[in-house]
């Protein structure tokens, strides 16, 4: 019956355990929290989940956990374990071990010698705990000990290297699985790119190429053979191969158009939710855990936390930071991708103002084919090139609104350096680890490297916030060159060509009113990332940075002064 009872897994209704300890309290615990022999023997008898009950107890300072221990201990015969960070099974076992199930029947190898396994169980009678230990460890002799349930859970996630009550993902492991898949996106992002920079210098390539053809074309139809056709034909040579090299450099570019980088950013909330990583469909998708049990307050707690729990919540920012550098990173490609778009309109809109030029000043001939071949051939590359001009306008709008609301947050810094007159406890801010000459190199210069890691993390989001402005004022910026091409080349056809064709004035006043959109629109992105970009020191002057050593006192600790020239 009691193996039975032991068994009870922690899912049970705390308020009817609470409601069970006020019942049972006055006549069972003595005066400083001691519990006598004969009161633990009727709750393990009697008691529902009593080593549960037992836990809830000592939570409410009710009972001692020493003294608890020490009686379950002479009630086994077993010796106590009570939990510490350092008992954590050899990697070796780990790899046996399913940690689920362990949870489940709240048991944990301490060690394997041979064939014979040290478990510390809440329940060492519980035959099912000793099969399943036998089982998976492989081993034919157990050895208990007793603990409680509440510090087996807490050795089971210390192996997980989770914080209590965090899902296997929060592990430092699987996160740095995951900072590294991020990485390698951003690296993809990035050649992606390049890419399109290189696309782009090849349309400019390619519109370099069309002004020495042109300039050819229209010099022989206007003074036909001559002395002079040498030149002519060089031009014209010279302007076809700038041509074909551009086309070269701009085809691999546009394969990038076809590439999936969309990412659905999820709301990170300062450790209390954990990022996690699946493929649904063969695309990758993120997904957020639901909010974790007391992660908040144990954030709150960050004076009273371990070393290690400091880390595995650090690891959890850094995680957060990653997937934000990742999500900027996929915006400035998409904006990247909208520029390549309209440098190619800029080269369609260039064909067709030179065929419509050139059909209109000359009388009808054979050239006209080329003419309108020249129209249509520009009408096409327009069209598609401004395609991309709405993902990029949509993506512009995206990440202001993102940045916006990243500014709006706690960040790392504001977490751990909060300006003194925000302090209202001790226990409300945390506090900056005091480290003397005489320490030696442990466990808090680990814990201070990990923190120096996460606010360098942070950085490197500030910077990546601010290339995300200037690659909106740069997309900005193609907006206004695009525009400007076409209310220059429809304000030049109207100048040179006049009024006398209604239907051609109208098509000039249309790219005019094109051309006036973007310029407008282009100057609406442009100038308020210039105010935000003048507003970073990054840009415009030198700038100075310490970098903390936690192992040294902090007089100790280096500057690097970044100068404008060399970045």
């Amino acid at each position: 019956m009691r193996n039975k009872t032991m068994n009870v897994k922690i899912s049970g209704a705390q308020g009817s355990r609470d409601q069970d300890a006020q019942n049972l309290n006055a006549p069972e615990i003595k005066d400083g929290g001691r519990i006598g022999k004969e009161a633990l023997d009727r709750i393990l008898k009697d008691q529902i989940g009593a080593v549960e009950y037992l836990d809830t107890l000592i939570l409410n300072r009710q009972a001692s956990k020493h003294e608890v221990l020490n009686l379950l201990s002479d009630h086994y015969g077993v010796a106590p374990l009570e939990y510490d960070e350092m008992i954590q099974a050899e990697p070796d076992i780990i790899r046996l071990l399913e940690l689920d199930q362990l949870m489940e029947k709240l048991w944990y190898p301490i060690s394997v010698r041979g064939k014979k396994a040290f478990v510390a169980a809440s329940d060492p009678r519980n035959p099912e705990v000793a099969e399943a230990a036998r089982k998976m460890l492989n081993v034919s002799e157990i050895q208990f000990l007793v603990s409680l349930p509440s510090d087996i859970r807490l050795m089971i996630e210390n192996s997980w290297d989770v914080n209590h009550n965090f899902p296997p993902s929060a592990g430092r492991t699987p996160l740095a699985r995951l900072r590294t898949w991020l990485a390698d996106q951003r690296t993809m992002l990035a050649q992606y790119r390049t890419s399109l920079a290189k696309g782009r210098t090849g349309l400019a390539f390619i519109r370099t190429g069309l002004a020495f053809v042109s300039i050819a074309l229209v010099l022989f139809r206007v003074f036909g053979l001559g002395i002079l056709n040498v030149l002519e034909a060089l031009m014209l040579v010279v302007g076809i191969v700038m041509f074909v090299d551009g086309l070269i450099w701009y085809l691999p570019a546009r394969k990038v158009k076809k590439t999936r980088v969309d990412y659905i950013p999820t709301e990170p909330t300062f450790g209390t939710t954990v990022l996690e990583f699946d493929y649904q469909d063969g695309k990758p998708t993120f997904k957020r855990t639901p909010p974790i049990k007391s992660a908040e307050a144990l954030r709150r707690r960050w004076n009273c936390l371990t070393p290690v729990t400091r880390r595995r919540f650090l690891a959890i920012d850094r995680t957060d930071l990653a997937e934000e550098r990742t999500i900027l990173a996929n915006y400035r490609t998409i904006m990247a991708r909208a520029r390549t778009g309209l440098a190619f309109t800029r080269t369609g809109i260039a064909f067709s103002g030179l065929g419509i030029a050139l059909l209109r000043q000359f009388p009808a001939s054979a050239w006209r084919i080329f003419d309108l071949v020249l129209i249509l051939i520009g009408i096409a590359i327009t069209l598609e090139g401004f395609y991309w001009y709405i993902p990029g306008r949509k993506t512009s709008k995206v990440s202001a609104e993102a940045i916006k609301n990243i500014q709006r947050k706690v960040s790392i810094w504001d977490f751990m350096f909060r300006p003194f007159h925000k302090r209202l406890h001790l226990d409300d801010l945390p506090h900056t680890l005091t480290i003397k000459g005489s320490h030696a190199l442990g466990i808090w210069g680990t814990t201070g490297l990990a923190l120096d890691r996460t606010l360098i993390a942070d950085r490197r989001n500030v910077k990546s916030r601010l290339r995300t402005v200037m690659a909106r004022s740069r997309t900005g910026m193609s907006f206004i060159r695009t525009g400007a091409s076409f209310f220059s080349i429809g304000l030049g056809l109207q100048v040179y060509f006049g009024s006398a064709n209604l239907l051609w004035t109208l098509h000039n006043a249309a790219l005019i009113l094109v051309g006036v959109f973007l310029i407008a629109d282009g100057f609406y992105w442009h100038l308020p990332a210039e105010k935000i970009k003048k507003a970073f020191p990054y840009c415009f002057a030198d700038m100075e940075i310490v970098f903390p050593d936690y192992a040294t006192p902090s007089p100790l600790w280096k500057k690097v002064i970044f100068s404008h020239e060399d970045l």
